[in-house]
């Protein structure tokens, strides 16, 4: 077996590094030791071995505590959201985003997230805020703004901000009021630092003389040309000691923040110090003057490494911090904007941190004291938690460790929940950066007798042991009725690390240690350890030995990577590898693209297993010697599941959903309800469901209630039923990843038990129309993808301002209303790299129909012209014959009349065309309430 150490070269992390430098990491890492060795055999994540005692590992959640008002602030994000739609609503909300930092308006520092373009749709999903990173106008890291001396630099640079604030002034008053202006960042590292881009060579922390003055001119500008306009600063890269003279010079000149804000780029632990230490300073230096207790909300406006983002078991602990110390915070933006920093896949996904957040979004009441094992310690077992007594519901979010552990809420109220609680607890497991997820996983749901105050759980033994790499959910309500309770998903899982399986042939290398506790700049990766071999040219087979506990059908999902830049994958796209079963059963599979190296996602299928011992391969050539691998693919392990025939349906409780005026009812008139309760709903009141397709296809959507009224049930805003007797059903036409489904009380006083989900059925019409067949016009043209439906697909789309490159679809609608278009389609935009960032662009279509108002779509990228996505476009279609068109041309600037293309003539950040087209596929939205007796 091949045990070469070569490691795949990825670009210097500077930030990172420089923050690491700086005494980041002073705080201990009791887990940080070298990466685990590999296993002598896969081990099965049912049967997963404790290596500590339940006794050992202990986290305590006191409810009997109160330790603030739940405050949510940990779901910021630097550069997250590129345009509208990119990512959509869904995403947004339910992830509850608070906080995004972004360019100063038509700026050049990256392709896309333009502050005032990106207001409105945040502002709308959540009532968050944006704040304009001024400085992020000019290009690079450190800012190259122009000039010959410090004050022409300086001088045209207020020039800057003096035309970004009027931008702001024009804004409707909804959005303006959401607007935090940032007018510098890492002042010390950029404008007032010592490098070739700073003012005068020197460092505001050694003499900040001239920091201070352009500090005031700012903040004095802001305030008259914005009356109202909050202001955040000092915006430092940690928080250094000399922000404290900072905040005395404020007071003294009437230009105090309205927002704290500095960096984190450290480790969770140093946040609870950080926040503490400034809240000291903050009160003396308020002492006496006109803001004497006064705390100013404070944003760590960036937070977290390559290490820890996308990880649940990761993230969890840096949610807890942050909580903890009741501040708003961002997550840093080390890759790709859009996603808001590697939570959102595609436009409308969510990976196993999007479903974290979706989780912490949700808590209400007031937070509880939370005792972990190892208080102090990162790396080790943290958590957050809440409880509502109004709801008479505690959550807990955990995570970070590996093995046994026991979980144990005390303080469990009678008076809150009675005599016994019903439990769900769930994993919320790592998916990679690109990897779409379905809900957090039931582990386990059943009713538990509270003895002395105390519910406890225990990892390891009742329960799976703890996985490093996943967060995990406990929600605690009253233990209701007798209703049916919710099965596992899975019967069984296993995970096999590539670096364990057998590779015979040429070009093999074991790739590693990837991210650790000691090199946070690089990718969290399963066992540390990647293989690559699978690439043009060679005969490389990769064998996993696997031991399967019935006969059945599986689920395989292969964890790779394929950089998309590289030269081995420019000419096909994805990494095609065929895979196969003991040396037969033979499919071929397409990997994953990403946007650099180490950069994980699956793809997935599904094989016929018997009980006991296999083999599965993943080898560069076929088994008769036709195929070839082309591209280049590293490997990070595979993972087989066994459903549960019996949860076909995904079930989502109304008691533990969002409520909106809504009351929870436990026993009574909800005893026969599923779960532990159901929940009334009167009119205009509402329950907001999250729910998970893993396709753009139709679903059927049952809505059980418990009598008392009517309600009327909508799907991602679209009318989709009014319930009746129970079960109501319809089939919807689902988006691909989170969808939005809420019930609101329409008559008399409804309770809502649950939803049930499943995919499938033909309920909706639904037809599909080639781009190969459809009307091209000017220089858009038909173009050979191999990956393509029928092998070709549309691109051209769009050009100069004034172009006449279109393509039209006819189609036929049976009725008027909306309708569910599905436009599969590829982007291979990308704009040259920037310090760490690769740049890959959205592409724009503007769409019309019926030669109607064109409405602009942003298309994320799917990082090469032959890897094809799906995104649902709701349409408002005539019965009958109905055209759409597609067009696409460069988006001027705010003022409606100048083209980023003539101000930053040397860089790409919007760009003239839409998406390549491969069909769309146009389906009814919904079938209405369906007679199913």
């Amino acid at each position: 077996m091949h045990r070469a150490r070569t490691r795949i070269p990825d670009p210097v992390h500077k930030r990172a590094a420089s923050a690491l430098l700086a005494g980041v990491l002073a705080a201990p890492l009791s887990l940080s030791a070298a990466p685990a060795a590999a296993a002598p055999s896969p081990t099965t994540e049912s049967t997963e071995t404790a290596e500590a005692s339940v006794a050992d590992e202990r986290l305590t959640i006191d409810l009997s505590t109160d330790t603030g008002a739940f405050h949510g602030g940990a779901s910021g994000s630097l550069y997250g959201l590129y345009g509208p739609g990119v990512p959509t609503a869904n995403i947004i909300e339910g992830m509850g985003v608070r906080t995004v930092s972004s360019k100063g308006q038509d700026g050049a520092q990256h392709p896309g997230s333009d502050a005032l373009e990106v207001v409105g749709p945040l502002a709308d999903a959540t009532g968050g805020d944006i704040y304009i990173r001024a400085t992020d106008y000019y290009r690079g890291f450190p800012y190259q703004w122009p000039g010959d001396t410090p004050d022409e630099r300086l001088d045209g640079y207020m020039e800057v901000m003096g035309t970004q604030l009027d931008q702001i002034a024009q804004l409707d008053p909804e959005y303006r009021e959401r607007i935090v202006f940032e007018p510098f960042n890492e002042p010390e590292g950029n404008m007032f630092g010592t490098g070739e881009w700073s003012y005068d060579g020197t460092s505001w922390l050694d003499d900040p003389t001239d920091y201070f003055d352009a500090w005031d001119r700012a903040y004095e500008m802001a305030k008259e040309k914005v009356p109202g306009l909050r202001v955040a600063g000092p915006n430092t890269s940690i928080l250094y000691d000399q922000v404290k003279g900072f905040m005395e010079h404020t007071v003294e000149a009437g230009t105090v923040p309205d927002i704290i804000t500095w960096h984190e780029l450290t480790h969770p632990q140093n946040i609870r110090e950080t926040v503490a230490r400034y809240r000291q300073w903050e009160e003396g230096v308020f002492a006496g003057t006109g803001h004497e207790g006064t705390r100013l909300p404070v944003n760590l406006n960036e937070y977290a490494f390559n290490y820890h983002t996308s990880v649940p078991g990761q993230m969890v602990q840096w949610v807890s911090a942050i909580e903890e110390s009741k501040v708003d915070a961002m997550m840093a933006f080390w890759n790709m904007n859009g996603n808001l920093s590697d939570s959102a896949v595609e436009a409308n996904r969510g990976n196993g941190q999007w479903w974290l957040f979706n989780s912490y979004s949700r808590m209400t009441g007031h937070t509880v004291e939370v005792a972990p094992p190892h208080p102090g310690e990162n790396y080790t077992l943290q958590g957050v938690a809440s409880l509502d007594p109004d709801r008479s519901r505690a959550t807990a979010l955990f995570g970070g460790s590996d093995g046994a552990a026991r979980v144990e809420f005390t303080g469990v109220s009678a008076d809150v929940f009675g005599g016994a609680v019903h439990a769900w607890v769930r994993e919320i497991p790592w998916t990679g950066q690109l990897g779409d997820s379905g809900p957090p996983r039931l582990l386990s749901e059943e009713a538990l007798e509270v003895e002395d105050g105390t519910v406890a759980f225990d990892f390891g033994e009742s329960l799976p042991g703890l996985k490093e790499s996943s967060a995990y959910e406990v929600v605690l309500t009253p233990a209701g009725g007798d209703g049916s309770r919710q099965p596992s998903p899975n019967l069984w899982e296993g995970s096999f690390e590539a670096e364990d399986a057998e590779y015979t042939g040429g070009g093999y290398s074991l790739n590693g240690p990837e991210g650790s506790p000691d090199d946070v700049s690089k990718f969290y990766t399963s066992g540390g350890y990647n293989v690559g071999g699978l690439r043009t040219g060679s005969d490389g087979v990769l064998d996993f030995t696997v031991d399967v506990p019935e006969d059945g059908t599986y689920d395989l999902s292969v964890f790779a990577n394929s950089r998309y830049l590289d030269d081995l994958v420019a000419d096909q796209g994805p990494t095609n590898v065929f895979m196969r079963v003991d040396g037969g059963a033979e499919q071929e599979l397409f990997l994953p693209l990403g946007y650099k190296w180490v950069v994980w996602d699956r793809t997935r299928t599904t094989v016929e297993l018997e009980k006991g011992e296999h083999t599965i391969s993943l080898a560069a050539q076929s088994l008769d010697g036709s195929g070839t691998t082309q591209g280049d693919a590293i490997i990070d392990r595979i993972t087989l599941e066994l459903p549960d025939p019996e949860a076909a349906t995904s079930v989502y409780e109304a008691e533990t959903a969002g409520l909106d005026g809504a009351a929870p009812v436990y026993g009574g008139d909800a005893g026969e309800a599923s779960g532990s309760g159901a929940v009334r709903v009167r009119s205009g009141e509402s329950v907001t469901f999250w729910v998970h397709s893993e396709r753009d296809a139709e679903s059927l959507l049952d809505v059980h209630t418990l009598g008392g009224g009517a309600a009327d049930v909508e799907v991602n805003g679209v009318p989709a039923l009014r319930t009746g007797d129970s079960p109501s059903s319809a089939a919807v036409a689902l988006s691909g990843g989170i969808n939005k489904v809420t019930v609101t009380g329409a008559e008399g006083a409804p309770l809502i038990d649950r939803i049930g989900v499943t995919p499938g059925g033909e309920e909706l019409a639904a037809s599909t129309y080639q781009a190969e067949d459809a009307q091209a016009a000017g220089e858009a043209h038909t173009a050979e993808l191999s990956l393509a439906d029928g092998g070709a697909a549309v691109d051209g789309i769009g050009g100069d301002p004034g172009n006449g490159n279109t393509l039209t679809f006819d189609v036929e609608a049976p009725h008027a209303g909306t309708f569910a278009v599905r436009v599969r389609y590829a982007n291979p935009a990308t704009s040259p790299a920037s310090h760490y960032n690769p740049n890959p662009m959205a592409r724009r279509a503007d769409v019309s129909v019926n030669g109607g108002e064109e409405r602009p779509v942003l298309f994320p990228p799917s990082f090469h012209e032959n890897n094809f996505w799906e995104l649902t476009v709701p349409m408002e279609l005539e019965e009958g014959a109905n055209t759409i068109a597609f067009s696409s041309e460069e988006q001027p600037n705010f003022d409606g009349e100048t083209y980023a293309s003539d101000t930053w003539p040397d860089y790409l950040l919007r760009s003239p065309y839409a998406p390549v087209i491969d069909a769309v596929t146009v389906s009814e939205y919904t079938s209405g309430r369906l007679d199913r007796s």
